[in-house]
């Protein structure tokens, strides 16, 4: 509850035709609900008495009802003074954090949820608020370290993914403290773990060409895993693009312009007319809302399974995820001689250090490089020559 409420009054209000009373609280001047950011002014307790009591077993009862919403109202004035001085509800902090962190979860990614899955399994599906401390987190950091994989559960988590998932889990704490639901941050008393080097598998041109002219059982995951290669969008971003945010930008080009998932960094890249009539974007759809999703029926799902078949088909014996699609990306724009600066900002990374995978710099615009990554055996022969 915010800092605003002063006064928690409790209340009546006729129902069933002033036959009963309904008990209520009112705040004033209301505070702001912290999961809607709605102010209120109102709550229901749920409680109902008799407006006239006919006799003694009715008064009782009135008496009893009364005494529980004085109780209520009690407890959430006392709550509002603990949070106006900085003092935790003890009731709050009783609180589940195991449902806290599902929340999250669930408002999040896949990421967040397999790292809730394995803290559930940790905890046996019970943790409250009070119970999160610098041990309890310690201990979790350690199950991690032995955990099985979710899918091939024979398998332990590679180190890479530990640490994903501990930076992860990390991030609750902090957001958790953040809102005031944990009395103390662990996070200045816990390590990371760091992680280890490794290949950043991508798809050759003539193996990205090979697998756009490979039948896929999917079209919604050939579009998006070929959309992703050529313009270097996450699946977190492609399972939320929707047609809106594919824009006309005043150099004449189209461009894509959006809030990345993983890092909130808001990118604005231009788009080639080869990814654009991949996704249909010129076809007549009177149907199309400009809120439509792009992809749709896209799905985790997909990523897996089928995609393997579909690169088996293709020819490709490499390790290639889906988010190999983007290491594709990045390791051809690089290649076609477009600058590491570039680069780095149409795949929205923070740090240079980070594109520097992808090897040598160069000096390209945009606009120019877009049209560097194709699908089409004669445009490469173009390219080179040109």
């Amino acid at each position: 509850m915010a800092n605003i409420c002063k006064t928690v009054t409790l209340r009546t209000r006729k129902i069933k035709g002033g036959e009963q009373l309904s008990y209520y609280l009112d705040y004033y001047p209301g505070y702001r609900d912290e999961r809607t950011m709605k102010v209120i002014r109102h709550e229901s307790l749920g409680i109902y008495v008799y407006a006239k009591p006919k006799n003694r077993r009715e008064r009782d009862y009135n008496d009893r009802m009364r005494e529980k919403a004085e109780a209520l109202r009690c407890r959430r004035f006392e709550s509002i003074v603990n949070e106006r001085y900085d003092f935790f509800d003890k009731e709050k902090m009783k609180g589940s954090f195991l449902s806290y962190f599902k929340e999250k979860a669930g408002r999040k990614n896949t990421k967040w949820e397999n790292v809730y899955k394995h803290f559930e399994r940790f905890c046996n599906g019970k943790c409250r608020f009070d119970e999160v401390s610098v041990d309890l987190c310690n201990r979790f950091k350690e199950y991690l370290m032995t955990a099985p994989q979710t899918l091939h559960t024979s398998h332990r988590l590679h180190v890479n993914s530990i640490a994903g998932y501990w930076s992860t889990f990390r991030a609750v704490l902090h957001t958790a403290y953040r809102e005031h639901r944990i009395m103390e941050n662990p996070n200045g008393f816990l390590e990371r773990i760091d992680t280890i080097p490794t290949v950043k598998e991508h798809l050759s041109r003539q193996e990205l060409i090979r697998l756009a002219d490979t039948p896929c059982c999917s079209e919604v995951l050939r579009k998006a895993f070929l959309f992703s290669c050529l313009t270097g969008l996450r699946k977190s971003d492609i399972k939320q693009l929707t047609w809106d945010k594919i824009q006309p930008y005043g150099d004449g080009g189209m461009y894509v312009t959006l809030r990345m998932q993983k890092t909130q960094q808001l990118v604005n890249n231009p788009i080639s007319n080869e990814a654009l009539d991949l996704i249909g974007f010129h076809d007549k759809d009177e149907g199309r809302k400009p809120t439509d999703k792009v992809f749709k029926g896209f799905n985790d799902s997909l990523t897996q399974a089928p995609l393997k078949k579909w690169l088996r088909d293709a020819g490709i014996t490499k390790h290639v995820s889906y988010h190999s699609s983007r290491h594709t990306f990045g390791s051809l724009q690089v290649e076609a001689g477009t600058s590491l600066y570039t680069v780095q900002h149409m795949l929205g990374h923070k740090n240079v250090a980070t594109t520097q995978i992808y090897a040598a710099m160069a000096d390209e615009s945009k606009r120019e490089s877009v049209d560097r990554i194709t699908l089409k055996t004669a445009k490469i022969a173009e390219i080179k020559t040109g």
